[in-house]
């Protein structure tokens, strides 16, 4: 647009703005140089805000969760509270089988004790019930032993079970063996018997039940203890 003149020659020009608009400007830029700044915090919060709510782990399992029905952790599935119970199978045992028949037993006084192969014969007898022919003494050569000793005839298949079920009754005789050739009796015979006791000092003079309280009727044992059968889990509705 050009200038136009007026009556007396002179151009008139545009009125320029005032130099006082520079300051308004200025301070207007500020303000919303502040705003931005502002805003942008805000925001730079909320995404932070954000950030650490997502970087919160899941509860672990089994723990306690919160429902609509007061329900906590695996409760929450069904509304149960597991239990264990625990069941025991009772001992098992063994009743041990005292062998008296198939071959006969022969007591041999091996210690200083008079009449204690006689007193033993008695006992054998009319306790437990073996078959025993008249004592006798034992060997010269034997002589006195401390431990006694039970020996079984292998030629009769029958004397070792009747030489293991003597030497349990007696309370566990250690020696249980093949009768040696020739027997250790003090003229070698046997006297028809296939099960020879030589009586020692440790069981001489005694009776059956100070050697074994169940010498006379089967002992019975313990073989095992009782033991946890399993886990049953139990629910509560």
């Amino acid at each position: 647009m050009s200038d136009l003149s007026d009556a007396s020659g002179q151009v008139s020009r545009r009125p320029r703005v005032s130099d006082g608009g520079a300051p308004v400007s200025g301070a207007v830029a500020i303000v919303l140089a502040l705003v931005a700044v502002v805003a942008g915090y805000l925001i730079l919060r909320s995404i932070s805000d954000n950030g650490d709510a997502a970087l919160d782990f899941p509860a672990a399992q089994g723990d306690a969760v919160s429902s609509g029905d007061g329900g906590t952790g695996d409760a929450a599935a069904g509304g149960a509270t597991a239990s264990t119970a625990v069941t025991t199978i009772a001992p098992t045992t063994t009743v041990a089988t005292i062998v008296t028949e198939g071959a006969d037993v022969l007591v041999a006084n091996a210690n200083g004790v008079s009449g204690s192969a006689g007193q033993m014969k008695r006992a054998l007898e009319t306790g437990p019930g073996f078959t025993v022919v008249d004592a006798v003494n034992a060997s010269a050569a034997i002589g006195n032993i401390e431990e006694s000793a039970v020996y079984y005839d292998t030629a009769n298949p029958n004397a070792m079970a009747v030489a293991e079920s003597l030497s349990l009754v007696l309370g566990g005789v250690s020696t249980v063996a093949p009768l040696p050739d020739p027997p250790p009796t003090d003229d070698g015979d046997m006297r028809g018997a296939d099960v020879l006791l030589l009586l020692g000092d440790d069981i001489a003079g005694k009776t059956l039940e100070e050697l074994n309280p169940s010498a006379v009727e089967p002992s019975t044992q313990v073989t095992s203890p009782p033991i946890a059968a399993g886990t049953a889990t139990t629910t509560g509705g």
